[in-house]
């Protein structure tokens, strides 16, 4: 019996170990993007019964597995307020740094209102440099201004 889709995360991880599965191939074979796809497999995102079904038989789920796989989830994966993971303590560093810079920018090219992250996008691809390769981070998200009522 699974109690949470926290077991089902963890099972897929072994399994994506286990199996040398990468996420660029769950993702064609869902025919999502690797950034969804691997957001959804590590519990973020609510997948249909077909997408579960698919990464049901990749991953060797049980039954119960996808089920679980088509559940709300409860979003926000960090386990403390402050990463301790150099990676995303890194991405909490830009926010900290460039928070208020990105805020004010968008407020004055779009006026009051925030980015959303439901009608959003995220693209991360390797950029070649010869002083040491980049990560190029593309982050799309629709511009929901605030009404007034």
């Amino acid at each position: 019996m699974i109690s949470s889709r926290d077991e089902v995360t963890r099972t897929i991880l072994s399994a994506k170990v286990r199996k040398g599965i990468k996420w660029a191939d769950v993702a064609k074979a869902i025919g999502l993007s690797k950034e969804w796809t691997t957001a959804g497999c590590l519990g973020q995102m609510t997948f249909t019964k077909a997408q579960a079904e698919i990464i049901g038989n990749l991953f060797g789920l049980s039954d119960e597995a996808v089920a679980w796989l088509q559940i709300a989830p409860y979003k926000g994966s960090l386990p403390t307020a402050v990463p301790t993971d150099p990676l995303i303590y890194r991405w909490y560093e830009v926010v900290n740094v460039y928070g208020s810079t990105i805020k004010e920018l968008i407020h004055e090219e779009f006026g009051d209102g925030i980015m959303s992250a439901i009608d959003f996008s995220l693209d991360i691809q390797r950029e070649a440099d010869p002083k040491g390769d980049r990560v190029n981070v593309v982050l799309s998200g629709k511009f929901l201004p605030y009404k007034s009522y």
